[in-house]
């Protein structure tokens, strides 16, 4: 699922388009204006509607949107994004994940194994704490 085209916007979207794609969306699929619709309909709205609201939650934070747009554009599934996301509120907070976070694993393809491990080091090298001490400790 490609974030950008659930709310209808370019790559290049400012946090301003982005947010009124999701105020039209949110307001045409919110469950509350299907609640007399047949429950076909209701169900492909309230799923529709989760899908913007993930999307938006995601692009509106320009982390989330950097990570996002980094593992999109890699070998990495938009979906396993989603997935990395909804684990890593159980995680350390800051993007990280629990340790069965599909986005972290290994696999015996080599490319891989290297495009892994240099997005792991890249997030180690980049979190606050390894920053600070190499600014005092340096």
């Amino acid at each position: 699922m490609d974030l950008y085209k659930v709310l209808g916007v370019s790559r290049s979207a400012t946090k301003d388009e982005i947010k009124e794609a999701f105020r039209k969306l949110a307001v045409k699929y919110h469950p509350d204006k299907h609640s007399h619709s047949p429950k076909s309909i209701q169900d492909s709205a309230t799923l529709r509607f989760k899908q913007v609201s993930e999307a938006y939650q995601v692009l509106s934070d320009d982390r989330k949107r950097a990570h996002y747009n980094l593992t999109s554009s890699s070998a990495s599934s938009s979906s396993s994004y989603s997935h990395h996301y909804r684990n890593a509120s159980r995680g350390y907070g800051y993007g990280y994940a629990s340790s069965n976070s599909s986005s972290y694993s290994y696999s015996s393809n080599n490319r891989n194994y290297t495009s892994n491990f240099w997005h792991i080091a890249l997030r180690l090298f980049s979190t606050r704490a390894f920053l600070l001490n190499l600014a005092f400790a340096g």
